[in-house]
This record gives structure tokens, sequence and C-alpha cells, in this order.
């Protein structure tokens, strides 16, 4: 098998340069002033300071929400959006879970809002909706922004759909990837920061067994697995990298392979049966909302999640939230420890990248008709770049939902109902570009740590070699032939099918379209390699 993360080094020297930084939640970066004017979301590139004075442009924007709780129309951070941008926004909050199937319902309606979230921007439903016409293609638009003009071009390429441009893409870090868990359930086990697998296991195990709380009582588990806009392994993205699986496809004798014809990828889910068997994941991991990932650590159920790496110092703010409301906070120490990931037989490290970005926003011509119209929008995702908008859609307003000291390190607030209500989720129509710019919060040692690693992870990172391929199979067949193993591999775990049963339903993929995709994928990737 030829996946080492040499190989890559290409890869992520192309990709790296330029990355956006951003954070799922909270935006980062410097607080640089200097460029936070911009023209008015009324105005577009080079108009007149009149045409700011045109009456508010009426935008409905629909966005995944991680939380029960959203930023309402009427809230104070949203009307303050409306302000600065010149915009009456209605906002259609979706549950992150259910996110892509509540997309395509929209797209099948044809009543699409002004400008929508796409977050599986290779799915068969976009693609074919941006071949019939459906969405505005941008690319003779971009260079007309202050800040949509600093789009990272190796990121816009892989973006693209048929080398053009449909949507302003959300920037993220290539090396996000890894886990977090509770360090002071680890101190209070007697164990060390897992180096390999089987001290992962060890972990989870002892998180189960040896009361980590204190509390007395056999209550507590290893690692949160949840339902997640790709189907369930969120967590096993990542896992199956640690066996040595490929990442979506890999590449044996100059052939693309799917991932799950790797022995590699078979060992990983046998991994996560003896974890299900042995009660060291929630048993209804399959179904468990993300927008509730955290509450179980939070809740001290559960000690480990294998996530975005940024994801730690949220999980650590809000324990220390908890505790604090019931005066039993230590400000002094940090509740969890973050870390890249573990080393598999070959003792080597490998880490599950991002794309360079997340999804992206996307403009429909059935609501957005005109071209003035169109580039009024662009207007307003331009102006939301600006630094100090971006540190309100990440913060809310000072004084309210966060302060700040003398270096402008922001403090967010600790009441959680607070920021869920009125801030929480409306950072996710950011791009970030240039850059992230936004003021941050304190560089505690974790966030520091955080950063070091993401940074670091690119050096090990698995890349997809599929990833800039779309094929037209796939845009017919892919929402079914990934159901046959989403589904299979889920019942493996479960213990509904043994590993018969489950190489029983790889041989029907391959029946049912499989063997066909295998084969255009391969015929995309020689084209590729020759231009």
């Amino acid at each position: 098998m030829k996946r080492k993360a040499s190989s890559m080094k290409r890869f992520v020297a192309v990709v790296s340069v330029g990355t956006i930084a951003a954070g799922a939640l909270a935006g980062c970066g410097g607080g640089d002033k200097e460029n936070a004017s911009s023209p008015a979301a009324g105005a577009t590139a080079g108009s007149s300071a009149a045409a700011t004075q045109q009456p508010p442009l009426d935008l409905t924007i629909m966005l995944p929400t991680f939380k029960t709780n959203f930023p309402k129309d009427d809230s104070p951070v949203a009307a303050e959006l409306e302000k600065q941008t010149n915009t009456n926004i209605h906002f259609e909050w979706v549950p992150n879970a259910s996110y892509n199937d509540k997309f395509n319902i929209t797209l099948a309606s044809g009543k699409l809002p002004n400008l929508i979230a796409v977050l599986s921007d290779r799915s068969s439903s976009f693609v074919n909706a941006v071949r019939s016409g459906a969405f505005w293609e941008l690319s003779p638009y971009l260079k007309d922004y202050k800040n949509l003009s600093g789009a990272n071009p190796t990121v816009l390429n892989n973006s693209s759909i048929d080398g053009k441009i449909y949507g302003v893409y959300r920037g993220r870090d290539l090396g996000r990837n890894g886990y977090y868990y509770r360090k002071d359930w680890l101190d209070a086990v007697g164990l060390q920061e897992p180096k390999t697998i089987d001290d992962f296991y060890n972990m989870l195990k002892a998180f189960k067994e040896k009361d980590p709380d204190k509390n007395g009582k056999n209550d507590t588990y290893g690692m949160i697995l949840v339902k997640w806009t790709g189907g369930w392994a969120s967590g096993f993205d990542t896992i199956k990298l640690w066996f040595g699986a490929p990442n979506k496809w890999g590449i044996k004798d100059g052939k693309l392979v799917p991932e799950h014809q790797y022995e590699e990828y078979i060992d990983g889910l046998k991994f996560m049966k003896k974890l299900y068997d042995e009660k060291l994941i929630n048993s209804d991991f399959a179904v468990f909302d993300s927008a509730k990932w955290v509450d179980p650590m939070v809740n001290n159920q559960a000690g480990v999640i294998v996530d975005v790496v940024d994801g730690g110092a949220r999980a650590d703010d809000k324990i220390h939230a908890a505790l604090a409301k019931e005066g039993k906070d230590n400000p002094d120490i940090h509740y969890v420890d973050v870390a890249s990931g573990v080393t598999g037989k070959d003792g080597k490290l490998y880490t599950l990248p991002t794309a360079g970005y997340s999804g992206m926003m996307s403009i429909p011509k059935s609501s957005v008709k005109t071209e003035a119209e169109l580039k009024r929008i662009l207007a307003f995702l331009d102006k939301i770049n600006d630094p100090d908008m971006q540190t309100l859609l990440s913060f809310g307003l000072e004084g309210k939902h966060y302060t700040t000291d003398a270096e402008k390190n922001v403090t967010i607030s600790k009441d959680t109902v607070l920021l869920e209500s009125e801030v929480e989720g409306l950072n996710q129509m950011l791009s970030f570009l240039p850059k992230s710019s936004a003021l941050t919060v304190k560089q505690t040692a974790l966030r520091k740590k955080q950063t070091e690693l993401i940074k670091k992870n690119e050096e090990f990172i698995v890349a997809n070699p599929a990833a800039p391929l779309i094929s037209d199979i796939y845009n017919q067949k892919g929402p079914q032939l990934e159901n046959i193993i989403n589904d299979a591999r889920i019942k493996f775990i479960v213990g509904q099918i043994d590993e018969a049963g489950l190489r029983s339903a790889f041989e029907t993929w391959k029946k049912s379209g499989g063997d066909d995709l295998v084969k255009e994928m391969n015929e995309l990737y020689v084209a590729a390699q020759k231009k």
C-alpha cells in the first residue's frame, strides 16, 4: 500500500500556502483594524457613497446550527449586523446533523433563500444543480471585492466545479483534526496522554471502569460518537487512518482504490466494534445529534471526542462555566487537553486533513434574479469579512457578550444561554477572507497548544488523491452507494452482521455501480495527471 505521509508533501505545500485559518465556532487571528472599512453591503465595489443610501437589502440566509438554541432575527447581534450592512435579514437555521437532507429538500422545492450554506459541495444534488444553471457563477466577480479577491487560488480550485466558482468558500486550516479529552480524568486514572492505538483503547477503558470522576458510581464511558452530515463516521474518518486506511481513496499500483477495499479499513471497523461491544462508546452513536456532542463531556459522562482539536478549548470553557455555577471551578487549570492522534503498527502518525475549506456560501438564481442583486449580496459577503465584522459575528457585542483587556484579548461571557441565543452560529456565514482577522481570546496554554498542533498536523496529513475529481456516476448514484457502505458498517459495529456480511455488502456496492465508479474515477485521475 503506497500511502505514506511523505508522499503527500507536495499536496500540503501547495494547499497550505495562504490557507485561511478559521475556527468552527469562533474566529481567530489578529486584531488589525487598518482595513476595517469597505463599501456598505448596499454598494458594489467602486460605487459612489450615494449608493449606500439605497433601501436595505432583504436577505434570507440558510445556515447550519450546532446547538438547539440559536440567534433569532431580532437578536442584538443580528440587528447590529443589519445596521452595518444595510440589510433586513431572515435566518433559516437547520440542525447540522440533518442539514444535507434539508438542503436537498429545499433544492428540490425550488424555493431557495438568497444565500445558502452548501456543506457538501461535491454532492450529486449540488453538482447537478450547478450544471443545470441553478446557481450564480462567481468567477468573474470576486476580483472586484476587497476581501473576496484575497481568496487562496488553490483552495478556489479545490472548491471549483468544472473549473468555475459557484460559492464563496468558508476557509479552514488543513490540520485541524485530532481529538480532545478530559485531562483531569486521565490524571485521576493514572495514565499519560496516549501515544499508540493500544494506549488510546486503554484510556477509553479506564474512563469507563476506573471511576474517573470519583463519584463512586459506574456511570461513565470513554468516547462520544455522533451522527454527522456525512454519516455516523465523524470519529471513524480519523480513526481509520491510524490503522493505515486511506482517506476516501488510496493508490495501489498507480490506480485509485476506494478506502473500504483496504484491509486496514476493516481493521479500523473491528476496533470500533470492540469499543461498542465493551460499551466504551455511546450505543446510540448512529443517531446522536451533533448539537449535543460535547454535553456528555461537560456533564461527566464521557471523556473523549475525536474531532477538530480547536474544539478542546471550547469544551474546556463550557466545563469551567458549568463548574462555576456550582461554585466548584478551578480557573487556574485546564480540564481538557488535545492531541493530534496516535500511531499505528508502523509507528507513524497520520492525520485527517480538511480541504482548506468547509463548504461555501452560494447564491441561487431562483431567488436572486438580477446581476444587481447578486452584486449587493457579494458586497454583503465582502463586508462581513472586515476585521470588526468578523469579531461581531464570532463574539457578539463588546460589553454584553465579551470584554477586552488592554491588549485587546477577548474574554467571552460565561452565560452560555446568552451566547447560544444571540451569537453562536452567526460566523457560519464567514469565509475568513483574506484571512482570519477577528479579535482573539486570550491565548491560554491550551489554545497555544491547539494552534501548534494544527500547524504541525500538516506534516502528517493523508490527502485524498481523488478530491478534485468530479464523477458523473457519483453524481447519479453517490447517495445510494454511500448508503450501502454506511448501513453495512453500522450493522457490523452493532453486531447485526458479521464480517462475511460486511464483505457481502461491499460486493453489493460494486454491483450497484461501484465498479463503474472506480473505472470512471481512474479515467479522470489519469486525465488529471496529464494536465
